[in-house]
């Protein structure tokens, strides 16, 4: 991704939903004027989502997602339905295609239900009206085959895209143009090659649209850039918080890419009380560490590695841990004591806030690391 490219998890989501064989994987491809999904006269053939991340004229951009038939049947079919369902979690407009030759089903139903309770923008969209010889006038027909109505379904598309949504700050919004910021980005083993991470990325960008002077060092540089660059704020990778505490003087701000973007994507007075439940951990309590993304796991890895440490020692006790990461999250997590969750920097809002929804104990890294740390309070200053 480049500075010019929106992230996967600030794109509308637009999922296509239906039986098997309506035709949605080959109206994935016309919509998207790209051969994304594989197409096939047999049920079934879409067996796992199928995402393409791209710009659709005229609703900008968004990531289209081809899903599984949802009256698939056996044990193979009941997991393609749960993926299915997953994907609902983070839809932000849905597109339930009929086949016309068949016409609307009980399963057709029972997403429509879903999209109404769940509150999603939907569109209904009769497939394949090459092949029938009468339309009703209140419903809208397409064919993939023809591409008839394809421009059409994209107007509608844009029509339904989310309009009324508050302007989001991950820390702009704190601080005045002009304003000097040091992010201190540690380049170690798990530091991606070339590149920096989404988080950091994405608050460099924004405080320099904002036009806020942005000084980037690594934590051994940060005392004397201090000095040379006189900082309102210091923004720090959450795994080296102890490190930077002890370098940044009280009069200058500090706190981390992590609890920004608690703030950013959840509910910060939420993960903030959750943080306290770390220091009644008991031996034996279920802890899930979850990340919202999937990367190869390095030998001091943070979710599997640091911060099960990290918690065993502040806690003095030995919880039983439990991981996931990507798409991977519970239903329900009754079972747990308490969720570590990272920033959610690859979750659109839709699933993060489902996810938040669903948990009632729960902390991200950023939030339980300062806490762990004993600076949470002054973490959270420049945010009050």
């Amino acid at each position: 991704m480049t500075f010019n490219q929106a992230p996967v998890s600030e794109r509308v989501h637009i999922g296509f939903f239906g039986s098997r064989n309506a035709g949605k994987s080959l109206l994935v491809n016309k919509v998207t004027n790209q051969e994304v999904s594989v197409v096939s006269d047999t049920k079934g053939t879409t067996t796992d989502p199928v995402k393409k991340t791209m710009e659709l004229l005229p609703l900008g951009p968004v990531v289209i997602i081809d899903t599984p038939g949802v009256d698939d049947e056996g044990t193979l079919g009941k997991l393609r339905v749960e993926k299915t369902n997953q994907i609902l979690l983070k839809t932000d407009i849905a597109v339930l295609v009929i086949d016309s030759l068949l016409g609307f089903s009980k399963s057709d139903k029972e997403l429509e239900d879903i999209f109404k309770e769940k509150n999603i923008p939907y569109i209904v969209v009769y497939n394949k009206v090459d092949l029938i010889n009468k339309r009703d006038n209140d419903k809208f027909y397409v064919s993939a085959k023809t591409l008839e109505n394809i421009n059409e379904l994209k107007e509608k598309l844009a029509s339904l895209k989310p309009n009324n949504q508050e302007k989001r700050f991950i820390i702009a919004d704190k601080l005045e143009k002009g304003d000097k910021v040091i992010l201190v980005i540690p380049i170690d083993e798990s530091a991606p090659a070339g590149r920096i991470i989404l988080p950091q990325q994405s608050t460099l960008r924004e405080l320099l649209d904002n036009h806020i002077k942005v000084l980037c060092v690594q934590p051994e540089e940060l005392q004397d850039s201090i000095k040379i660059f006189s900082p309102k704020l210091v923004i720090t990778d959450s795994q080296v918080f102890n490190k930077v505490k002890e370098i940044v003087p009280q009069n200058i701000f500090l706190t981390s890419f992590s609890i920004l973007f608690a703030r950013y994507k959840g509910n910060l007075e939420k993960l903030t009380r959750g943080a306290k439940l770390l220091k009644s951990l008991k031996t034996g309590d279920k802890v899930l560490i979850s990340e919202g993304c999937t990367h190869h796991r390095q030998c001091n890895d943070i979710g599997t590695k640091k911060l099960p440490m990290w918690i065993e020692n502040f806690s003095g006790a030995k919880p039983n841990f439990e991981f996931t990461s990507g798409g991977e999250y519970p239903m329900d997590t009754s079972k747990y004591k308490l969720v570590v969750h990272c920033g959610g920097c690859m979750l659109n809002p839709k699933e993060m806030a489902s996810r938040l929804e669903r948990t009632e104990n729960i902390v991200n890294y950023g939030v339980a690391i300062s806490f762990m740390n004993g600076i949470l309070d002054r973490a959270l200053e420049i945010l009050k």
